[in-house]
């Protein structure tokens, strides 16, 4: 138990340290920048942005804005407002595609709206790269600037120069950045320019989109495969470059997938599977084929008890059946008026086969209350596992309450059976049989022998059909007729409590509030009320002082024997006679004394 506790320990104190990985909150500014409003206008800025930002969110960043061709005032609002974002950010990053241009060793981003007719120009019309650095450096884990702005760049021929010295190159200036866990990855190495390529978008673009999303591939690993396929798709005439430190731990865009872990495989699951299978079909058949399967083991044993189950009902069913036709024909000897003898042999069938099905419904009850007290028991023994033998109670009880049924019937109704006639081929008696079953006047045996059951069978036929065939034994002209019928000509007969469904009979089953009454229908309980008792007690009559002689009684007071005089009214005296007085409740008369002994 101890160990079980410990592992729950360690598992939850895993999570905690796995929850600051799998919460990390990541964020990316892309602009683009193409529509230059002074020089000519840039192929592929805004469809490699567009691409970078569709690969932030397929990577499933918490936050990616996409701007198109800002101009001085934009670009700065956007920095500022991005810079707000990043506080609450681990990872943050900003691409720029566009115009990029170095002043003095400095590094500035080219606004779409900037002129720069002189040197001086840039300080007022463009972006400073440490401006950039300043919009990422509250970021916890990874502040990324990614720069495709090493293009050749047109307004460096056309800029006048305040002093000859100053230097203006194409391209941009290296970078070392101060602040830690940054990193600036430029398109091409400081001082060279970027090529935009022949297709939709740069080179450095394309490698970018195909690196940047691997799932736990650090930055610096995956910036390096993007400078190995842009060396290799422009001659080597391209190399990206990348400034800045990370520290020794892998640091990915986007988190490595954890390995799903298989569940295990339940041995039992696939037996369970089955017995449920067989549960809802709750047939012999289907008991029998999870057998073949499975013969051991606990579900063995529960399936085992379930045919048991089925074994006991169709025996009890069996005695009904059998139990009916003996009622049968002993209305049938009745009505023929048959010697008394066999009358009394018909009755003590009939008794014998209701014995029979009382035992078989008692059979059944036993079978079902163990079956039941088994499925009761199976959740705990599928815990434990154990390989019990719940139901071995059951293994005899279907078959010897069926052959305990027919011994007692079977003996009772070959009495009462005619000899069979052997003059009539056994194929004509044969086929009689299985007609009259078919047409649901036959429930006895298919055997060939004309039995007074199958006599019983084709008189139903007569009357139901209302044909006058002799039912001594079979004839080709009744086998003609019940072969002319093509549904069923005898009515279904149930016993008490169940009722014709289809070929069978079911069980009446009556809602919760509702009984059966004796017309075998379901009826309402009707609530008992109980009923209050009168109170018997009496009240003595204590007259008032000084009240009159021979005054009437209150009506509420019970009649007692009242003395009267000039005094007032009182009780009489215990073995005191009255004379001259008075009984309440009979007519009064003046109390003139009381005679006591």
């Amino acid at each position: 138990m101890r160990t079980v506790r410990l592992l729950i320990l360690l598992i939850c104190f895993g999570c905690l340290g796995c929850n600051p990985a799998l919460a990390e909150t990541r964020i990316a500014l892309v602009i683009g920048n193409s529509a230059y409003q002074k020089v000519p206008r840039l192929a592929n800025p805004t469809s490699d942005a567009a691409a970078l930002a569709a690969m932030f969110k397929s990577a499933h960043f918490d936050l990616v804005e996409l701007k198109f061709d800002l101009a001085a005032t934009e670009l700065r609002r956007t920095l500022r407002e991005f810079a707000a974002r990043t506080r609450d950010a681990d990872i943050a990053v900003v691409y720029y595609s566009g115009h990029g241009i170095e002043l003095d060793g400095n590094n500035f981003l080219v606004p779409v709206d900037a002129a720069l007719q002189t040197d001086g120009d840039v300080l007022d019309e463009t972006i400073s790269l440490e401006r950039v650095l300043f919009a990422v450096e509250p970021a916890r884990r990874l502040r990324l600037i990614i720069l495709d702005a090493c293009r050749d760049n047109p307004f460096v021929n056309r800029m006048r120069r305040s002093l000859a010295s100053r230097g203006i190159w194409r391209g941009l200036a290296k970078v070392e950045p101060t602040t830690p866990n940054t990193l600036i990855a430029f398109a091409a190495k400081a001082g060279s320019t970027a090529s935009d390529g022949d297709s939709r978008h740069s080179p450095f673009a394309t490698a970018l989109v195909e690196y940047l999303p691997r799932p736990g591939l650090d930055i610096r690993r995956a910036l390096g495969y993007v400078r190995d396929d842009v060396l290799k798709n422009t001659g080597n005439k391209q190399e990206p470059y990348v400034y800045g430190s990370l520290g020794g731990d892998d640091v990915p865009l986007v988190p490595a997938i954890a390995p799903e872990v298989a569940p295990q495989q339940d041995p039992q699951a696939t037996v369970r599977r089955d017995y449920e299978l067989a549960l809802q079909l709750a047939t012999r058949d289907g008991w029998e084929a999870f057998l073949s399967h499975h013969p051991e083991g606990f579900y063995a044993n529960l399936a085992k008890g379930q045919i048991n189950k089925i074994a006991a009902e169709d025996a009890r069913a069996a005695a009904a059946e059998k139990a009916r036709l003996a009622d049968q024909e002993k209305a049938r000897l009745a009505e023929q008026g048959a010697r008394q003898a066999e009358l009394a042999k018909a009755v003590a069938a009939a008794k014998a086969a209701e014995e029979a099905r009382i035992a078989a419904e008692e059979a059944k009850r036993i079978a079902q209350e163990k079956v039941a007290a088994a499925e009761a028991a199976r959740p705990e023994q599928e815990k434990k596992g154990e390989k019990g033998n719940p139901v071995a109670a059951l293994e005899q009880t279907g078959a010897l309450a069926e052959k305990h049924a027919e011994a007692k019937v079977g003996h009772q109704l070959a009495a009462l059976s005619p000899p069979a006639q052997q003059h009539i081929p056994l194929e004509l008696t044969v086929a009689l049989q299985e007609e009259l079953r078919r047409v649901g006047c036959n429930t006895g045996s298919v055997d060939g022998t004309w039995s007074a059951a199958s006599e019983r069978s084709l008189q139903l036929f007569n009357i139901h059909a209302g044909t006058a065939f002799d039912t001594r034994g079979a004839s080709a002209d009744a086998l003609k007729a019940v072969k002319s019928k093509t549904g069923r000509i005898c009515p279904l007969t149930c016993d008490f409590g169940y009722r014709a469904e289809g070929s069978g009979c079911r069980k009446i089953i009556c809602p919760a509030g509702y009984e059966l009454n004796d017309l075998g229908s379901c009826k309402k309980v009707q609530a008992k009320r109980a009923v209050g008792r009168p109170d018997q007690t009496k009240q003595k009559l204590e007259p008032a002082q000084g009240a009159k002689v021979g005054a009437a009684l209150p009506k509420t007071q019970t009649a007692e024997k009242i003395f009267c005089d000039s005094q007032g009214c009182r009780p009489l005296g215990k073995g005191c006679r009255l004379e001259g007085g008075w009984i309440a409740g009979l007519k009064n008369r003046n109390s003139q004394y009381q005679v006591c002994p």
